[in-house]
C-alpha cells in the first residue's frame, strides 16, 4: 500500500484495504460502523422478488456472518419468507451514513441449520420469542388489540423464557456472489470496488461512480 498519499494498489482510498477476500474486508467496514453508526449498523436492507418478479425491499438485522454468507431471521410465511422460498436470489444493501459507505451483496439464499435458528432464538428476550408466535407477520390485522391479545395468550402459555422456537421461524443465509464497496465522494466521485465470484474464486473490479 502507498501510505505516502493514503490510497491502496489500484488507487483506492485506504479503507478498501489490499484483501482478496470481500468477507474478511466487510468485517472491517463493519467493524468501523459498529463504532460511528447511532443505531444499528447491522441494519440492512433485503431485496426480494415474487414468482410475478414484482420486487419488494425491507430492513432487517445481519445476525450472522460467516465465509459462507450473510444470516438474517424472520417468520418463513412472512412476505420475504414466501418470496424467498419460490425465488432464491435476493439482495442486501448496508448503508452507513456515519463514515459515508455502502455494501452491496447479491446472491442466492438457503435456510440456516436447526442448530443454528435454535441457537439464535434461544438468546433472543423473553418478549421478542413471544413476539415470533403472536404475531402472522405480512397478513392483514383487523384490530391492533387483536395482536395485543394473541401476545397475552402466549405469554400465559409460555409464563418463563423457556419458550420453544415456532416451527414456522427461523432464519435465511445469503450466499454471495457478488460483493460491492461503495464510498462517497466530494462531487459524487465516488470510489466502487466489485468483488465477483468465478469458479469458486473471488476476483476484484473497479467500477465508475
Amino acid at each position: 500500500m502507498n501510505q505516502k498519499n493514503g490510497k491502496n494498489s489500484l488507487g483506492l482510498d485506504k479503507c478498501f484495504e489490499e484483501t482478496d477476500n470481500p468477507i474478511e474486508l466487510f468485517k472491517k467496514w463493519f467493524a468501523r460502523a459498529e463504532e460511528t453508526e447511532i443505531n444499528d449498523p447491522n441494519a440492512v436492507a433485503v431485496a426480494t422478488a415474487d414468482t410475478k418478479n414484482q420486487p419488494s425491499v425491507r430492513m432487517v438485522l445481519l445476525k450472522g456472518l460467516s465465509e459462507k454468507g450473510f444470516v438474517f431471521y424472520t417468520n418463513f410465511n412472512s412476505k420475504k419468507g414466501s418470496d424467498l422460498k419460490n425465488n432464491k436470489r435476493a439482495s442486501m444493501c448496508f448503508h452507513w451514513k456515519s463514515i459515508r459507505r455502502q455494501v452491496r451483496v447479491i446472491g442466492t439464499v438457503e435456510k440456516v441449520t436447526e442448530k443454528e435458528a435454535d441457537d439464535y432464538y434461544n438468546s433472543r428476550p423473553y418478549k421478542n420469542k413471544i413476539g415470533a408466535w403472536a404475531s402472522s407477520q405480512s397478513q392483514i390485522l383487523d384490530k391492533r388489540n387483536d395482536f395485543i391479545k394473541r401476545i397475552e395468550t402466549y405469554e400465559k402459555k409460555y409464563p418463563t423464557n423457556d419458550v420453544p422456537r415456532p416451527p414456522h421461524w427461523s432464519g435465511w443465509r445469503l450466499m454471495p456472489s457478488q460483493i460491492e464497496f461503495w464510498l462517497d465522494g466530494e462531487g459524487r466521485i465516488h470510489e466502487r470496488l466489485n468483488f465477483k465470484k468465478e469458479n469458486g474464486s473471488w476476483k476484484k473490479e473497479l467500477l465508475y461512480p
